[in-house]
């Protein structure tokens, strides 16, 4: 019988994941990761209560160095470079599908189990991400990053459920989340990123002039970093129509804005991409997704040595340097998944 390690977190999900292996009568370890220097001890205490009431043996796993080294830095940097980074699709495959899964085998386990909304299935190409039953809370996307071979030691107990029903079956089971709240989007990010950065005292750029593509200046930016491609509103200046963020002159530190069909891309550049499937084996229609909570959509893959080159059929708003294209089949197989490098304006 596999032994499994189910990465507790302290929220709904974790704790239904749990609870479902559970009750099908694997043979199971908690483990928590201690990502953060202010960890909550409290936190400690409950999960362990919980897998003490549960029968469940209960592991602290200490992450907190490489945590910072492997995402918070990354971020950092991303930001200082005038990125937009996704440390979750950076926390995936170093951390919670890396290193967290190399300890849980370490204490004993066969495979490590994890509340994510996202399904696989076992192909003779090797194991298959899928998109989660539930569209609206479907993390494929974030796991686009994550090598094959990491998900053969990996499961998802809540492939076929919505986050309603787990809230209705731990409502039934008299159950409450050790946490006592959900997960927050950016776990080391209690409000806002900016005073995050602020907090830590990272040296960022700062003000500058806003201005259009022939060089009108219409205002002034606190610092390039501030603003993605692509954004609309907290620009703070007036104008005759709408505008968008197009793109950013770091020579000139000048923060550049348009109208809507300026801040159109027909597609963008990744840098070399996590594939879930050789190209090869691709079907002839792919979809790709640029940024989460978004609709994957029809485009034209290129795959070669240094990256990947993604066109769009037509116009679609400007993907963010430093998110994630994830690329999927038509039935939601996750193919490959890159950090987005630079956006290809529309002509």
């Amino acid at each position: 019988m596999h032994k499994t390690a189910i990465a507790l977190s302290g929220g709904a999900d974790s704790l239904m994941s749990l609870l479902l292996l559970r009750e099908t009568g694997a043979e199971v370890m908690g483990v928590h990761a201690r990502f953060l220097g202010a960890d909550d001890e409290a936190l400690h205490e409950r999960l362990r209560g919980l897998c003490a009431t549960l029968s469940v043996p209960f592991h602290l796993v200490d992450l907190r160095r490489e945590f910072e080294e492997l995402v918070i830095a990354p971020f950092v940097r991303a930001y200082q470079s005038g990125l937009t980074p996704n440390p979750c699709a950076t926390c995936n495959p170093a951390i919670k599908f890396g290193l967290l899964l190399d300890r849980a085998r370490e204490l004993g386990a066969d495979r490590l189990a994890t509340g994510h909304y996202a399904r696989l299935l076992h192909t003779t190409q090797g194991p298959a991400l899928y998109r989660g039953l539930d569209a609206d809370k479907d993390q494929s996307y974030f796991l686009s990053r994550v090598p094959r071979e990491r998900f053969a030691h990996v499961l998802f107990p809540l492939s076929g459920w919505t986050k309603n029903a787990v809230r209705l079956a731990l409502a039934e089971r008299g159950m409450e989340p050790p946490a006592g709240r959900e997960s927050q989007e950016v776990c080391f990010i209690s409000a806002d990123y900016r005073d995050f950065l602020r907090e830590r005292n990272v040296r960022l750029g700062g003000p500058g002039p806003i201005a259009l593509a022939d060089g009108t200046v219409l205002g002034r930016h606190a610092g390039l970093w501030n603003h993605t491609l692509g954004q609309r509103k907290g620009l703070g200046i007036a104008y005759s129509e709408p505008l968008y963020v197009t793109g950013k002159d770091f020579a000139r530190n000048r923060l550049l804005v348009g109208p809507k069909a300026e801040a159109m891309s027909s597609g963008c550049r990744t840098d070399i991409p996590n594939l879930l499937l050789p190209p090869e084996l691709w079907p002839h229609e792919v979809l790709v997704q640029t940024i989460y909570r978004q609709r994957p959509e029809p485009a034209h893959v290129t795959v070669d040595q240094s990256g990947m080159t993604i066109a769009f059929p037509g116009p679609r708003a400007i993907p963010t340097p430093g998110q994630v294209a994830a690329v999927y089949s038509p039935e939601g197989q996750v193919l490959a998944g890159g950090v987005i490098q630079e956006a290809i304006h529309a002509a």
